[in-house]
């Protein structure tokens, strides 16, 4: 037998196991329920024992993940497939407009002894970063990325390790 499938641990609904929304809380059995619960971002997750998969249905689509016997595997949109086209059109929409404004700056640019000389470098600068920031946002959207869990964990760490000194 393989060493990895030795210290593999199977799911079941009670265990208690890494909450795969924000990964600092742990999920585990609701009472009276056919659900578990994280105890850090109070997420509630439906079960699929046999695809050893949980479900988060407070989203549409839902978030599917699987547990591999050691973690949850990557988070899928329940019949949504992301392919190649997306990311394409991803990277599309942060680089043609930063580069078009980009070679405008570079062809017809400023007279240095313009107070604003400046204005076209810094405008190719922030369209870059608020297309880039628009993807990001929608991939945080997308995927339900809990950013004040995380947030708020890192308060927490610092406050015990604060403490404890």
């Amino acid at each position: 037998m393989p060493r990895s499938k030795l210290f593999t641990k199977p799911f079941d609904t009670h265990g208690v196991y890494p909450c795969p929304v924000c990964r600092v809380g742990k999920i585990s059995h609701i009472s009276l329920m056919e659900a578990m619960g994280c105890d850090f971002c109070h997420e509630i997750f439906t079960v699929n024992l046999e695809q050893q998969q949980i479900k988060m249905p407070s989203r549409q689509p839902p978030l599917i993940w699987r547990w591999n016997g050691f973690n949850w595997t990557e988070a899928q949109l329940e019949g949504v497939e992301l392919g190649w086209g997306y990311g394409l059109a991803a990277i599309t929409f942060v680089l043609l407009p930063t580069t078009l404004i980009g070679i405008v700056a570079y062809y017809f640019p400023p007279s240095p002894n313009d107070i604003v000389s400046w204005l076209p470098y810094i405008w190719t600068i922030l369209t870059f970063l608020s297309h880039l920031s628009i993807i990001i946002w929608i991939f945080i959207e997308v995927y339900q990325i809990p950013v004040a869990a995380y947030l708020r964990a890192i308060a927490n760490l610092r406050n015990h390790q604060g403490t404890s000194n």
